[in-house]
């Protein structure tokens, strides 16, 4: 396999089923593995643990995990012990969290990009071993350092990448992360956004864009039939139609189209399956990448040669190992 290539896995999977994948990925040759960590369904560090005690070579990552929830000197420990499990394998995808979540946790999550801030730099420090002092509005740390007792004492390589899609963060990502998680349900036309947003951060820091690692989620359904993966496909983004309906525009799907979805109020399966039939394969085929193989690796090759280092593929059905094998063998972005 010439090119980069990772798998992105949520909860659409038993624990079990998740890892029999990974370790197929990475006998297949992928690079890395990203698990999310999305509600409160499955903890994304006990999950890379798991995926990290089976597997040798491939790099895993969270993907990611919110910054509210965890104290700084919690998760650089967690992720210290991760590391001594899956030495200089282990990555860190941080995000922001959304309203309605943190909400139901009784969290507050104002000033998220200050948040990210703090946290990412303290964490980066405590991951250098060093004994740190800070008095931000978010993390308020006490002359930390963290303890190893018996194993490596030196400082960890573990790259800090943010979770991003909004302009602000991306510039964030740009000037003080290793590396920015390119979101999903975006088409490649909206990574030019994205990669002007990074070169802004990344100016303020003296880097330039080869500088910072850009893996991309992309959302993959791949089928023999076409209009079969196409369908699957379409259910989803009417889901992100109803959900996320700014970043929808934002990506060049027509107002009447979201307003037409949005007046079908699909919140049930029925309803969505219902509201599905009015998207159109362009708009489908616009932010994921679905079809047969050959149209899946296409349209990930767009997602490359509009910035993006490395195709994290998220299954959108359940034939996961059909897509592996797609990049796996005979692909060349």
């Amino acid at each position: 396999m010439a090119d980069r290539v990772a798998l992105y896995l949520q909860d659409d999977f038993t624990l079990q089923e998740s890892i029999d994948f990974v370790k197929y990925a990475e006998a297949r040759g992928f690079e890395s593995v990203w698990q999310a960590e999305s509600g409160f369904v499955r903890d994304s560090v006990v999950t890379v643990a798991a995926y990290a005690t089976v597997t040798s070579r491939i790099k895993i990552g969270t993907g990611v995990m919110n910054i509210y929830t965890r104290n700084v000197a919690t998760m650089a420990s967690e992720l210290l012990t991760l590391d001594d499990i899956a030495q200089d394998r282990i990555m860190c995808g941080l995000g922001s969290w959304y309203d309605d979540i943190a909400y139901q946790a009784g969290i507050s999550r104002g000033k998220h990009l200050l948040a990210m801030r703090e946290v990412l730099t303290t964490v980066r420090q405590l991951l250098a071993m060093q004994n740190v002092r800070y008095r931000g509005q978010f993390v308020q740390l006490n002359d930390l350092q963290l303890t190893v007792i018996s194993g490596r004492k030196e400082a960890r390589h573990i790259p800090l990448f943010i979770g991003a899609t909004g302009p602000a963060m991306l510039a964030l990502a740009g000037e003080i992360a290793d590396g920015v998680l390119l979101n999903y349900m975006v088409s490649p036309k909206y990574n030019e956004m994205a990669i002007r947003q990074l070169e802004i951060g990344l100016k303020q820091a003296g880097r330039a864009i080869y500088d910072i690692d850009r893996p991309q989620l992309i959302m993959c359904s791949v089928h023999q039939d076409r209009s079969v993966a196409l369908d699957i496909a379409r259910r989803v983004v009417t889901q992100f139609i109803v959900q996320q309906p700014q970043l929808m525009r934002a990506n060049g799907i027509p107002q009447s189209l979201i307003d037409e979805i949005l007046l079908l109020n699909p919140v049930h399966s029925e309803h969505i399956e219902q509201a599905s039939k009015l998207i159109p394969d362009d708009v489908v085929r616009m932010v994921t990448a679905s079809g047969n193989a050959q149209d899946v690796r296409e349209k990930v090759r767009e997602y490359i040669r509009s910035g993006a280092t490395c195709p994290v593929l998220y299954p959108l059905n359940r034939n996961v190992r059909s897509l592996i094998d797609a990049f796996a063998s005979g692909y060349s972005g």
